[in-house]
């Protein structure tokens, strides 16, 4: 629909294509409706967006770029008699700011260039030097067969020789154990660990397409409503999802797993057996709410846990990983998250927490892809300018888009950032998150396996600090290159986000400022952001018919955008089902040349919300394989 004219009448507009902005634009597809989804960018899902390596240079280059003034066209000869123009905003450059990026990659290989000052977006420089690591990239990637079956033979040596070393081993230390939270390398990894080469910044770009970074950083719990959701509308068979294996803390300067299940918590040898039993009888008297509990309605969570007569390293658990609230939330907060998390467990694996394969942008182009089926009109790079509103009854009638056609609806939902600041009723302060994005050379807690996904909390320092969350993600996530790893974290921002993070990353990770960090994994490459806080939706002052979602919220889950876009189809079809199943292609039933439950004939004719030629590309490969 790029290039052609857009039908000049619809039931729903939306702008924006985040994650409440898909939900809604599905469910209303799903129920006949007609539906045009618009996005002013070059991509799906907003700030909800995944990235490719190379991608995400070109995001922070255009964030670093002074934003053009907007120039306003004057559609007046487009009014009708009785009618009035509400001007939109064709920028938000306030949801994202604060960008540094830091490249701490090896300079063994002096011919590839890496940016070496912080501060700087990573660019690929085009010089001599990297030139011939280019030839020389595509010379060791063409070997003939005769080396490749030398280096086989050799690598097949190798390995029987790590595994005398690791019976020898084996041999040595038998009847001995070594502790949980210090597992023991393999003999393969004993030795290539000292003589492991760094992965190089030529060959984070060289191996772009297999990273898929998020700009949020989320989880699905196994009984959310976004995981519901996917199963209620059918749309969980556009995606996969791999388990969060593990739930990991930071507590005197290491990182420690917490017994989270039944098994976990038998299992553990960080705890003792009177621990064990606490524990276990503690969670288990939380699944009902007591009169004991309700006594302590309104007090600080901390200090039901001590009078449970629980030791520290169980409160520790207790507060931060799996309530994952702070010291001062009250008790009937801190129980609920509880239950919730306990709710969770053992529908999918041993933690409450799914991962979406190729990232969490997946999630709004899958709810894309239905509404697209069902009838829905996509059209990236292309906006609504203005709203025409009707004086006498305060309601859009049509929207003008930026190519200036007039096209008549009945509703319109737009994103928080196309709003003007001239239609915002309250001018209170926008909060922000900290984030940052880190690729690191491995995982925060070694095993001997390589499939880990990790979910982690760092408790505040002092008091009154930051609580940070982070998120490990292996390469079997399909977000990052094999022999690397991809960490998120997240925090409230008090100042930018690396006032806020780089003292959690110096602490953890390895990096030039960082001190007795050997044994950590090497930071190569990071960025630094701040992203508005889309928890609250502000008054604006808009016709009734014109309703505005916020962007992703500091929380854990997706909770608040799935409230907000049911929220919005209750407030307009209040009569009709939200998202109702989609039927599976093996129940069409055709009748001639025509299919009687397929919403939509000439659904493939839409625009098709996978991203572009490149993400079109990744699809058929993700089915063939």
């Amino acid at each position: 629909m790029a290039t052609e004219e857009l039908p000049s009448e619809f039931d729903v507009v939306i702008l924006g294509t985040g994650l409440a902005e898909s939900v809604v634009a599905a469910a209303f597809s799903r129920v006949g409706q007609r539906v045009l989804h618009l996005d002013r960018r070059s991509y799906y899902a907003a700030n909800w967006a995944s990235f490719t390596f190379n991608s995400l240079l070109t995001w922070i280059q255009q964030h670093h770029e002074e934003p053009q003034p907007e120039e306003l066209h004057d559609w007046s000869s487009l009014l009708e008699e009785g009618e009035e123009l509400i001007y939109l905003s064709n920028s938000d450059p306030a949801s994202i700011r604060n960008l540094q990026v830091f490249c701490f990659t090896s300079e063994e290989d002096e011919e590839e260039e890496a940016p070496d000052a912080p501060n700087t977006t990573a660019a690929v420089k085009e010089t001599s030097e990297t030139e011939s690591a280019d030839s020389k990239y595509e010379e060791t990637n063409q070997k003939p067969e005769e080396e490749e079956e030398e280096e086989e033979e050799e690598e097949e040596e190798e390995e029987e020789e790590e595994e005398e070393e690791q019976l020898r081993k084996a041999s040595q230390t038998e009847g001995e154990e070594p502790e949980a939270d210090q597992p023991t390398p393999t003999a393969a990894q004993s030795q290539s660990e000292p003589t492991r080469k760094k992965i190089s910044y030529n060959q984070l770009v060289k191996e772009g397409r297999r990273f898929n970074i998020d700009l949020v950083s989320k989880l699905l719990y196994s009984r959310g409503s976004l995981v519901d959701l996917l199963i209620k509308s059918n749309v969980s068979r556009y995606a996969e999802f791999k388990n969060v294996t593990r739930i990991l803390t930071y507590r005197h300067g290491q990182v420690e797993q917490v017994p989270c299940s039944r098994a976990d918590v038998f299992a553990s040898r960080q705890l003792s057996v009177v621990e064990k039993r606490k524990l276990m009888r503690y969670l288990t008297s939380c699944v009902e709410e007591t009169e004991e509990q309700r006594a302590y309605n309104g007090r600080p969570y901390l200090e039901f846990l001590r009078d449970q007569q629980l030791g520290d390293n169980l409160q520790h658990f207790l507060l931060h990983s799996i309530a994952m609230v702070t010291e001062d939330t009250p008790t009937e907060e801190g129980l609920a998250s509880t239950r919730h998390f306990l709710r969770c467990l053992g529908r999918y694996g041993n933690t409450p927490f799914l991962f979406p394969v190729y990232g969490l942008g997946e999630i709004p182009q899958c709810f894309c892809r239905m509404c697209a089926v069902f009838g829905g009109i996509y059209c990236l790079r292309h906006s609504v300018t203005c709203l025409l509103v009707e004086k006498e009854t305060n309601r859009c009638k049509a929207v003008i888009d930026s190519r200036g056609q007039r096209i008549s609806c009945s509703h319109v939902v737009v994103e928080e950032g196309s709003v003007g600041a001239d239609r915002k009723r309250l001018a209170t302060p926008t909060r922000f998150l900290s984030r940052a994005v880190l690729i690191t050379d491995g995982s925060i807690l070694p095993s001997n396996s390589d499939q880990q996904v990790s979910m982690v909390t760092v408790p505040p320092i002092a008091a009154g600090g930051l609580t940070v969350r982070m998120v490990e993600l292996c390469p079997s996530t399909m977000t990052c290159m094999p022999g690397t790893h991809l960490v998120h974290l997240t925090c409230q921002s008090v100042g930018s986000a690396f006032e806020d993070l780089s003292p959690v990353v110096t602490r953890m990770f390895r990096t030039p400022q960082s001190h007795d960090q050997e044994k950590n994994p090497s930071v190569l490459w990071c960025l630094y952001f701040n992203m508005a806080d889309g928890s609250e939706v502000k008054g604006h002052d808009l016709p009734a018919n014109v309703f505005v979602t916020s962007g992703p919220d500091g929380a854990l889950s997706h909770e608040h955008a799935v409230t907000q876009a049911e929220s919005i189809f209750k407030k307009i079809l209040p009569e009709e089902d939200f998202c109702p199943p989609a039927p599976n292609p093996e129940d069409i039933i055709y009748d001639g040349e025509n299919a009687s439950s397929t919403g939509g004939e000439d659904a493939g004719e839409n625009a098709s919300p996978a991203g572009g030629e490149d993400a079109g590309e990744e699809e058929e490969a993700r089915q063939e394989a």
